[in-house]
């Protein structure tokens, strides 16, 4: 066997005279072992009083993976990846291309107070009637579409009792 530990530190305080611990420093290791006996024993009393706890495999129910749902932010972007803003391709003159002038046509503006247009095939019946307001200014009751066989649509505007539909005509230049 060796040297005692005691006199391995009286070998070394001996041979490097700057490792002697001095009176204001820490004690030798032999004085700090009590301490973390006692630092380790509480950790285990910690572990035996409380629960073990084992790592529990999930039960899998399903064959199909999902992945997770995780935090999903909106775009920031530095700059705008167009220079210039769109403008709307579909405006008043684009949805109403021109009034019909068939005698059908001629007949609902004169008994049904009624003006028919061919629209653009993508307008709606709400464009459509806002379409109507600005360019004739007149009101709309209802807006009836179809489109024809031949691929066009057609509208059939209903105006409100407060306007009538020969003297929009008229302003046109249907009649």
């Amino acid at each position: 066997a060796g040297p005692s530990r005691a006199a391995t530190w009286l070998w070394i305080s001996i041979a490097q005279p700057r490792l002697v611990p001095s009176a204001d420093q820490s004690p030798p290791l032999a004085a700090m072992a009590p301490k973390t006996k006692a630092v380790s024993a509480e950790k285990v009393a910690k572990a035996v009083k409380g629960t073990v706890s084992r790592k529990v495999k999930k039960v899998r129910n399903n064959v199909h993976f999902f992945k997770p749902k995780t935090l999903m932010k909106r775009r920031e972007p530095k700059y705008p990846r167009r220079s210039v803003e769109s403008r709307q391709r579909m405006d008043k003159y684009r949805i109403i291309q021109c009034p019909v002038t068939t005698e059908s046509a001629m007949k609902k503006i004169e008994e049904i107070n009624t003006l028919v247009f061919l629209v653009d095939i993508k307008a709606t019946k709400l464009n459509i009637k806002a379409a109507v307001k600005e360019l004739y200014d007149v009101k709309c009751a209802k807006v009836n579409t179809l489109i024809r066989p031949d691929g066009k649509k057609k509208a059939y505007v209903h105006l409100t009792q407060d306007y009538d539909a020969l003297d929009v005509a008229n302003r046109i230049g249907i009649i």
